[in-house]
This record gives C-alpha cells, sequence and structure tokens, in this order.
C-alpha cells in the first residue's frame, strides 16, 4: 500500500548577502529599503564596462578560518557560513547521519577559482598551481564541504538550472524528505561570480545594469528605466525536515515547505518567453502541490530581476494562475536591494520569503521611480508592507537561463 508524502517543514534559516552576514543582518537591509550595490574597488573593474557590483556585506574567508579558506572557492565559504547559521538556527538537531542530507548549489560553480589558477598556470608554470584547484571549481564543491562539514550520508547533490539552481535545490531537497530518503535535510545555494570574466561577459549579452554613476539605483525591477540586473554574491540555505522529526525534537518550525513546481520554456538560452506561459505552468504547479487556491497567496518574492523583458513575463504568469485574486496579492522585487545572486539566488529569496511569512511584512521593491504601466500588479514600492494574519501561502519564483523555471510555495503554521 503505498504511503502519503510526508509534511515538509522549515526549521532554520542561514544567509550571508550584500546586505548583511547573517539572516538578521540581511533581514534588516531589506525592510530598511538599503541597496548593496558598490562601486567595485578592484584595478580590473577600471577599464571595465560595468564598474559596480553587490559584494557581500561580510568576508568569509575569517568566518571559515584561514587553513578551509585556503583551498576552498569563495562560493563554498558562503555556503559554510550560511549553512552553520542555519544549522543553529535549527537548533543543531541531533540526527542519524544516514538520514541527513545536502543539496547545495550553485549555477557558475568555482569559477574564480578555476580563472585564477588558469592564471597561475600562464604565469608562474604548472608547478605552482594549487592540488586544491579541482576540488575548489568543481561544480559540487560547495555542496561537499557543507556535507563533509555536517556528516552527511542520506546524499549530496548539486543541482545547475543557472539562475533557479537555489530554488531548484530547495524542491529537491523537499522531495527527498516527502519520499522518505532522508528526514533532515540541509539546502540552499551559494554565489561568486564577482570576477572580471563573468562581468564581462555578463555586461557584453546586455544582462547587466551600465549606471556606473549611480550603483545604487541600478536595480530597478518594474521601472520604466530598467537596464539589467546588477550582479551580487553570497549564500542562502534553509534546514528542511519531515515534520514528524521536527516534532519528536521539540523543533521550532518557521512554516511548511507545501509546494514545488517545475518547468521549462523550451524557448530561447537566455531570454523568456514572453507570456510566461511556462512560468505559469510551474507557479500553478507549486500551488497545486501545496493544496492552496490563488486566494490563498498574500504574498509573492518575484524573481523579477530589472530586465525589460523578464520582468513583465512573470507578473503575466501570475495573472494568468491567480486571476482576480492576483490584485490582492503583494508583491516584492527584493534584488532591487540584494542584487542578482545567480544559482544563490533562489535559495537567498526563499528564505526572505519565509521570513515574510514568519513577520508578515513584504519587504519593499527600492527605485521603482517610473513604473512601466504594464506592471499592473500591486508591487509593493518604498517600504515595507503588512500582510494578512492568519492562514496563508507565499510563492518564490526562481527562473535561469535555458528556461529553467522553479516555483516554491511556503504555507503558514
Amino acid at each position: 500500500m503505498r504511503t502519503a508524502p510526508r509534511t515538509v517543514v522549515v526549521t532554520g534559516l542561514g544567509m550571508t548577502t550584500p546586505l548583511g552576514g547573517d539572516v538578521p543582518g540581511t533581514w534588516e537591509g531589506l525592510l530598511a529599503g538599503r541597496s548593496g550595490a558598490r562601486t567595485l574597488t578592484e584595478t580590473w573593474a577600471e577599464e571595465s564596462a560595468v564598474r559596480f557590483a553587490c559584494r557581500a556585506a561580510a568576508e568569509p574567508g575569517p568566518q571559515v578560518g584561514t587553513a578551509l579558506a585556503r583551498r576552498t572557492d569563495r562560493s563554498t565559504q558562503f555556503a559554510l557560513v550560511a549553512a552553520r547559521e542555519a544549522w543553529q538556527d535549527a537548533g543543531a538537531p541531533r540526527t542519524d547521519p544516514d538520514r541527513l542530507g545536502v543539496v547545495l548549489a550553485s549555477g557558475l560553480g568555482g569559477v574564480t577559482s578555476l580563472l585564477d589558477s588558469y592564471d597561475t598556470l600562464r604565469e608562474r608554470g604548472p608547478r605552482r598551481v594549487s592540488p586544491h584547484t579541482v576540488p575548489m571549481f568543481m561544480p559540487n564543491g560547495p555542496a561537499a564541504q557543507v556535507g563533509l562539514e555536517f556528516g552527511a550520508r542520506a546524499g549530496v547533490h548539486a543541482t545547475a538550472s543557472a539562475c533557479a539552481s537555489g530554488a531548484e535545490a530547495i524542491g529537491h531537497a523537499i522531495r527527498l524528505i516527502r519520499s522518505g530518503a532522508a528526514d533532515v535535510v540541509i539546502a540552499g545555494g551559494a554565489e561568486a561570480p564577482i570576477h572580471p570574466l563573468p562581468m564581462a561577459a555578463f555586461a557584453n549579452m546586455m544582462a547587466l545594469s551600465k549606471r556606473n554613476d549611480a550603483p545604487e539605483r541600478a536595480s530597478r525591477p518594474y521601472d520604466k528605466g530598467r537596464d539589467g540586473f546588477v550582479m551580487g554574491e553570497g549564500a542562502g540555505v534553509l534546514v528542511l525536515e519531515s515534520a514528524e522529526h521536527a516534532a519528536a525534537r521539540g523543533a521550532r518550525v518557521l512554516c511548511q515547505a507545501a509546494g514545488v513546481g517545475l518547468s521549462s520554456d523550451a524557448h530561447h538560452i537566455a531570454q523568456p518567453e514572453p507570456g510566461g506561459r511556462d512560468v505559469a505552468r510551474a507557479i500553478a504547479a507549486a500551488l497545486a502541490e501545496a493544496g492552496a487556491r490563488p486566494e490563498d497567496v498574500v504574498h509573492v518574492n518575484a524573481h523579477a530581476t530589472s530586465t525589460p523583458m523578464g520582468d513583465l513575463a512573470e507578473l503575466a504568469a501570475l495573472r494568468t494562475v491567480l486571476g482576480s485574486a492576483a490584485d490582492q496579492v503583494a508583491i516584492s522585487a527584493t534584488k532591487s536591494m540584494t542584487g542578482h545572486l545567480l544559482g544563490a539566488t533562489g535559495a537567498v529569496e526563499s528564505a526572505i520569503a519565509v521570513l515574510a511569512l514568519g513577520h508578515r511584512l513584504a519587504p519593499p521593491t527600492i527605485n521603482l521611480e517610473d513604473p512601466d504601466e504594464r506592471a499592473d500588479l500591486d508591487i509593493v514600492r518604498d517600504k515595507p508592507r503588512e500582510l494578512t494574519a492568519g492562514p496563508a501561502v507565499v510563492l518564490n519564483n526562481s527562473f535561469g537561463f535555458g528556461g529553467h523555471n522553479v516555483a516554491l510555495a511556503f504555507r503558514a503554521g
């Protein structure tokens, strides 16, 4: 006889972002409407088309320790910082290592370590290349190190779905627990892409904002003057558990991780399907899995990168799925403050969505000075918005190059 899928809950959060080195610092920065964008001080940036980004508020190296920092990529260091915070926030659960899993994503992996090691090879010769280079640049490096840190033996996985990677990692973790393959999973994403090559590549494909004279105002989702996203770095991690496991140890439950929706556009390698057709399928699937109605949704943390096409396709999808209830949903575009953390962004924004649900506050969208008239839903502007008390569902949407679409539904209680 087939058993019903297990209920999955969130018991811990960890973040290190351009707004703060931990969850409280990030949340405070969001509610204050503070931008994390700054002019880059590295010499290489002087000749770049884009000379600013959202650097992390706290350096990860000193937090992980000198010895470990020498043999890990910056993205892995961010992952460890966020995972440690999430684990402590969850009460450092005692669990059988054979029932503990990790799903930790990165869109670009250890790209900075790879490129820096290649520079060493060319300039100083093969004997000077670090023996740690492969573990540093392999895409599963962050997941592997977090797995080692916590002794996870139920499986260590690394999803790679471009900017949807972090959200897909959480979705995979939810399904691992539901299936009975694990009781606890540490899930999220980490990214460290601020390097001359990725910056130049994204700039030349016209994906980055070029507001070099006003970095803090560059990320402006839904604004008529939006001209691309702002690169960011950091990590977000959630501790997910079966409801039974959490109850047995008396854990504080933040919310249910209630629904996962996945789809793909099959449209273009770097552009969304303009009508949001396949995004709508992902959102509808997440709500269906959560057993939620459109009118249950009170808040959406939108992917909203500040690109002309992407912002509108997502709103079209929300209108398709939610119908008339879409007008009652508070929509936040937090990349206006954090920048776009690529493979980490879906995990960071999932943590933000959980915080919004718990505090019943939707963070603001900043820099929305001249709204695009086609952005006709309720965008939270300038200051936080109180959300409805009682039963509620919040959504987090994440999309990535290649047409990857992920929607996650979180339910109060």
